[in-house]
């Protein structure tokens, strides 16, 4: 076995850039049940930005806008509307990290820097990625405080229903241009030193109308998984096209959370507001047959539409939600693996033809 020369000990966080983080935070507190620990901004000597840390089991999103309008952030958003900036990975050393990324051809984006307060020392680093997309190396191993040096604790305003049951990052998946995808995973092969596990052709993933090719990467320890999707060529305009004409470029699509009863999250998450998409009854005559036994009622999936499928290793089941800002861009899926290591192929048809339904009602099809 070679030398693991980009150890990664897991997700950090994942930063998204937005118009009103305020108005974000609350979103994401009473809609998908995070808590809010942590502020950055002018109050805390931050002049330039606000930044809410909100937290669900070992999730961490934090949202930031800027207070002004000559400014990155505001750009950013401007041009992409509320989008993920920063996947941030946890590293034993970031100073390392960042060596090794940049002497296999990535673009430094942030020199490794440690800056500390009264709650110790926390070390980062940062490279470029697809798009306006980065990946920001933390080494908190020395650092007790709320989430970095210039924020301070809160505690949760307005959130006393506590979460929604989602645990972990499962998988972050970004969307490329038209013959890119080989790039981007030639990328994560050469810096991060991950394995191709998944290649999905346009032949698997395809409707009447569109498709699209995606491969997934895999860090030796299968922690973090970046699956990477492409266009492919079809009839009309596929969920990749539109996502990369409103996004404007490259850029995370989205972000997979992982619970261990999907049937009470979603309802919890129903029950809060927040919208999933639809799947019709037919998909549910043969689920049963090609899954074969489960431990969850077919009838109950059926009526909340959670997808499920299997794989070699054991069965899964997935739901996604519609995007989360007016935007055709960014959305959430909500995952519970009973074993199986994949990403619910048998379930592609099913979701493309619910994307596509949302498309037609957009009049980007």
């Amino acid at each position: 076995m070679t030398d693991d020369f980009m150890p990664l000990l897991g997700w950090d966080s994942i930063e998204l850039w937005v118009g009103n983080a305020k108005q974000a935070a609350y979103f994401y507190e009473h809609a998908m049940g995070f808590t809010r620990t942590a502020y950055a901004g002018p109050e805390t000597g931050v002049r330039d930005r606000a930044s809410y840390v909100l937290e669900q089991g070992d999730i961490r999103f934090v949202v930031t806008s800027a207070v002004r309008s000559d400014h990155e952030i505001t750009r950013h958003v401007a041009r992409h509307g509320d989008g993920v900036r920063d996947i941030a990975l946890t590293v034993p050393d970031a100073a390392e990290a960042y060596e090794q990324a940049t002497k296999r051809g990535a673009r430094g984006v942030a020199e490794p820097q440690r800056v500390e307060d009264e709650f110790g020392s926390i070390e980062t680093s940062a490279i470029a990625t697809y798009g306006d997309t980065i990946h920001t190396f933390v080494n908190r191993a020395d650092y007790a405080g709320p989430y970095k040096p210039g924020y301070v604790s809160v505690s949760s305003n307005g959130n006393r229903r506590g979460g929604v049951g989602l645990l972990n990052v499962d998988h972050v998946v970004g969307n490329v241009e038209l013959g890119r995808m080989n790039e981007w995973v030639d990328f994560y092969e050469r810096v991060f030193g991950m394995t191709n596990i998944i290649h999905f052709g346009d032949d698997q993933i395809q409707t009447e109308y569109s498709a699209l090719m995606s491969k997934v990467m895999s860090d030796g320890g299968g922690k973090i998984k970046f699956p990477i999707n492409e266009p492919a060529e079809g009839k009309r305009k596929s969920q990749i096209d539109e996502y990369l004409e409103f996004y404007e470029g490259p850029g995370a699509q989205h972000i997979a959370l992982a619970s261990s009863d999907i049937v009470g999250s979603v309802e919890a998450m129903k029950a809060r507001g927040f919208v999933f998409l639809d799947t019709p009854d037919t998909y549910y005559e043969d689920a049963q047959v090609r899954v074969g036994e489960i431990e969850e009622d077919y009838a109950v999936l059926q009526r909340h539409k959670i997808l499920v499928d299997r794989d070699e290793d054991g069965y899964l089941l997935q739901i996604f939600t519609k995007t989360a800002q007016d935007r055709p861009t960014v959305f959430f899926e909500v995952i519970e693996r009973h074993g199986a290591t994949t990403f619910g192929e048998g379930n592609f048809k099913a979701l493309f033809e619910a994307i596509e339904r949302e498309q037609a009602l957009r009049g980007n099809l």
